[in-house]
């Protein structure tokens, strides 16, 4: 860790103020998002009527994915403002956002007191919730991005995925504690309403990144030839759609990990409270898991810790079927959703080198509309085609959607390699088209 550390006292007071702030943030704003994805189990039961297991399978589903549902709109709100008004603005008013929806959510009356209203309301939170989440982590790894140089900036950026898993393990902590203890439910979602005021407040101490100023600066001094701008457009959309494919790896793994077992340990006799704890235990390793991946950013180049996780990834897809139908205890659960974890996906710790091939003119608005088209695809594919595809095929069925993420998510990987220069078949390196970039 004495690298880590060093790489931290390397930066500037500014830079590791606007870590500091931005973790704290993130870990907020995470806290309150993953609240209510890792309570549904028996918020659901409350917002919504009862129904048959196969209904209840699709209200869950549906429960799920209406975070995601809005989230393109979110992505080109927040890309205009983040591209046009500023960074700081758009993690300012994102965390604000969050805190209102859990206030709503805090004091909603449940399905029983006000009928099919409190679903509504609830999926509403939600989609809310999703809108705000949009601006979050993207502006974060962005701002950073921005205002640090490589490598530094690995570790930096790296530490916000971090504070997001931090927030989980703690909104999971939470519900735990209440679930588990006697506790009113809605202690949970007022301590969230309560930390994402915090953030708000302390995210105003952050200052416009330099990058971003620069370009206010010269926009309007931007000159290039057609060529130029047409070879660069192509670049632009492969790098952004790799980017895209390694954002998906990340989404499915999460979905795999922390939702898709919730029927079998319910099957195992595991009651909500039960699943609520597994969870949070979970999340520790994934926040461990965290932990060592910023770590081997310090001395091995993020592109080879991702080569490594995506050849770990397809591996996994490839034996889950077989693994899931030997199931017999929580405890065997558990161990899977430990080496799902492990596998995560994602562009982890590589960020830097990924959003650095996205021009700056536009780079919150398109990656901001990436990150939402690609939860919005695994997710919603995920949560309602697992449902028909496993019960036609077992869960050979997961193969339909894990097999083709988890190629596309290898080639995302060495697509970058070679945009870095690290593997043989390289076409210009990545480090000239910024340059282009920054003349087209």
């Amino acid at each position: 860790m004495e690298d880590l550390m060093g790489i931290l006292k390397s930066l500037n007071r500014e830079q590791r103020e606007a870590v500091g702030l931005l973790q704290i943030g993130t870990f907020l704003e995470y806290f309150d998002l993953m609240l209510y994805v890792h309570m549904a189990v028996l918020l659901n039961e409350l917002f919504f009527p009862k129904t048959d297991p196969h209904t209840a399978a699709l209200v869950t589903a549906f429960a799920f994915c209406s975070t995601y549902v809005l989230r393109p709109f979110g992505a080109l709100f927040f890309g205009w403002l983040g591209d046009n008004i500023g960074r700081k603005s758009t993690v300012i008013i994102t965390t604000m956002m969050m805190s209102f929806s859990c206030i709503v959510m805090a004091t909603l009356p449940t399905y029983a007191q006000i009928g099919i209203a409190a679903s509504w309301i609830v999926t509403f939170c939600r989609m809310v919730q999703g809108l705000s989440s949009m601006g979050e982590i993207v502006g974060a790894e962005i701002y950073l991005t921005e205002s640090i140089k490589e490598p530094q900036s690995y570790t930096a950026v790296s530490l916000i995925s971090v504070s997001s898993a931090l927030g989980t393990m703690g909104a999971l902590g939470v519900a735990s504690l209440v679930t588990r203890s006697g506790f009113d439910w809605r202690v949970a979602f007022w301590i969230g309403a309560g930390i994402a005021v915090v953030g708000s407040v302390a995210r105003t101490r952050l200052r416009e990144t330099p990058e971003f100023l620069e370009m206010k600066k010269r926009k309007k001094e931007l000159v290039g030839s057609i060529e130029n701008v047409l070879v660069k457009g192509s670049k632009l959309r492969k790098n952004l759609v790799n980017y895209f494919y390694a954002d998906c790896s990340c989404a499915l793994m999460f979905y795999l990990a922390f939702i898709f077992f919730t029927p079998i340990l319910q099957e195992l006799g595991c009651s909500s409270q039960d699943i609520i704890l597994q969870n949070f235990i979970l999340s520790i390793f994934s926040f461990v898991c965290y932990l060592t991946l910023v770590y081997l950013s310090t001395f091995v180049h993020p592109l080879k810790v991702l080569n490594f996780r995506s050849k770990f990834y397809f591996l996994m897809v490839l034996l889950l079927p077989v693994l899931i139908t030997q199931c017999r205890s929580r405890y065997y659960v558990f161990f899977l959703q430990i080496l799902l974890v492990v596998a995560g996906g994602g562009s982890i710790p590589a960020d830097p080198i990924f959003i650095k091939s996205i021009k700056v003119e536009k780079r919150v608005t398109l990656l901001t509309l990436k990150y939402a088209f690609s939860r919005i695809v695994t997710h919603i594919g995920s949560a309602f085609g697992l449902i028909y595809l496993t019960k036609v095929f077992g869960y050979w069925g997961l193969w339909g959607i894990a097999l083709p993420v988890s190629c596309a998510y290898i080639l995302a990987v060495r697509h970058f390699e070679r945009l870095e220069g690290l593997r043989p078949d390289k076409p210009t390196p990545i480090k000239e088209e910024r340059v282009l970039g920054k003349a087209a």
